[in-house]
């Protein structure tokens, strides 16, 4: 379609976001590596949710942490509820694909996943990553707390400064105040992906910069 590309690195209105549906997708809520439950009430754990391109790859980043307890990708930070994975690819729900992230506090700090995050992507390129274009790849964090908040946003400056040292642009991640948006699980066939399908496709690249955790 002529102007597609053009079309999808800009976020709809609204009022005019695709409609959706008010019947949450079908789940096997059972996490396809480690047996964890994707949806669940989550008690004594915190979350987060994070977008940084194709969120197959961006899954598998985060299962493998100590301390991350269960993953699951959706959609995320848009209007549509319940959205499809076509219509999040069509550019008219607002969402960015997205990864909830599941973790003991006491086992990993939320510190250790901000640097898996900043380092396993390039949070300079605004509405697209890689070969991959479109709102729905777009970088963000999504914090659940005030404290993951400032957290986030001190690890971002930092990172910036070390960026611009390695002559990259301007971080372009979306980090709005919490409370986060509502997550919408994806289709089963996405949920862990890559552990379904070893030889899929995953175009995250990471910048070769280190993020300066812990010394913000």
């Amino acid at each position: 379609m002529p102007g597609i590309g053009a079309f999808k690195q800009r976020l709809p209105q609204r009022e005019d976001a695709l409609p959706g549906r008010a019947q949450e997708l079908p789940l096997h809520n059972r996490h396809f590596v480690n047996g964890q439950p994707l949806r669940d009430a989550f008690v004594g754990l915190a979350r987060v949710q994070f977008g940084m391109g194709c969120f197959w790859g961006a899954e598998r980043k985060f299962w493998t942490v100590p301390g991350v307890v269960t993953t699951a990708v959706g959609y995320s930070g848009g209007y549509t509820p319940n959205a499809t994975y076509r219509e999040v690819c069509s550019g008219q729900t607002g969402h960015t694909e997205a990864v909830l992230v599941v973790y003991d506090p006491k086992q990993v700090a939320f510190e250790d996943l901000l640097k898996v995050f900043w380092e396993s992507h390039d949070p300079t390129q605004g509405m697209r990553q890689g070969n991959d274009a479109g709102t729905q790849y777009r970088s963000a964090i999504y914090c659940e707390d005030e404290s993951q908040y400032q957290t986030a946003l001190a690890s971002r400056d930092a990172f910036q400064v070390k960026l611009r040292e390695a002559g990259f642009g301007d971080i372009t991640t979306e980090i709005p105040e919490p409370p986060a948006p509502v997550f919408y699980y994806a289709e089963d066939e996405h949920q862990q992906y890559l552990a379904k399908n070893p030889m899929g496709y995953c175009g995250l690249g990471g910048t070769g910069v280190s993020c300066p955790i812990g010394v913000v």
